[in-house]
């Protein structure tokens, strides 16, 4: 069903309307597996990305496709990075939280190397981005998903550096 904010009807949406997510397939699948292997850390934590998706198509009031998808899954995983770098004290949480990082690395597309990253950098700066924000705003879309924001950061930083002092 769709809701039309203008004229404030709500019609039902064909199946062929919808988006198709192979990726939240699989992650429904991969839940269900886990629940009849009784599995619950596994199942726990597809449940509540499922549940962060849901949420997601709620908030945008639309099906999310695969990269959209992908986004949640980024901001999932990169959740659980942190929260296992601010648990050193408490080395089992840690521990749980990078391996559920782990386990949804298995969902992201593959990841971008060192030098893809930094050949997508040195295009958009030979394409006129001089400054970090142009460089950035060119580079992100391009890497959403595929490479960590941190590493982008650093790289963009790294070209500019270069290009700065006349390499």
């Amino acid at each position: 069903m769709t809701f039309n904010m203008a004229t404030g009807s709500i019609r039902k949406t064909r199946v062929e309307e919808m988006p198709e997510s192979k990726l939240k397939d699989s992650l429904r699948e991969d839940m269900n597996a886990a629940r009849r292997r009784q599995d619950k850390d596994r199942a726990r934590l597809l449940s509540t990305i499922l549940s962060d998706i849901k949420n997601k198509e709620i908030e945008l009031r639309h099906e999310l496709d695969d990269a959209e998808t992908v986004e949640v899954l980024a901001k999932a995983l990169k959740l659980r990075k942190e929260a296992a770098e601010s648990m050193e004290s408490r080395p089992e949480l840690a521990e749980k939280e990078l391996a559920e990082a782990e386990a949804l690395k298995a969902y992201m597309p593959p990841q971008l190397s060192e030098e893809e990253i930094r050949q997508i950098v040195t295009e958009a700066v030979d394409g006129g981005a001089s400054n970090m924000g142009a460089v950035m705003g060119r580079v992100m879309p391009q890497t959403k998903g595929r490479a960590d924001g941190r590493e982008v950061n650093r790289l963009v930083r790294e070209v500019l550096d270069s290009r700065a002092s006349g390499d």
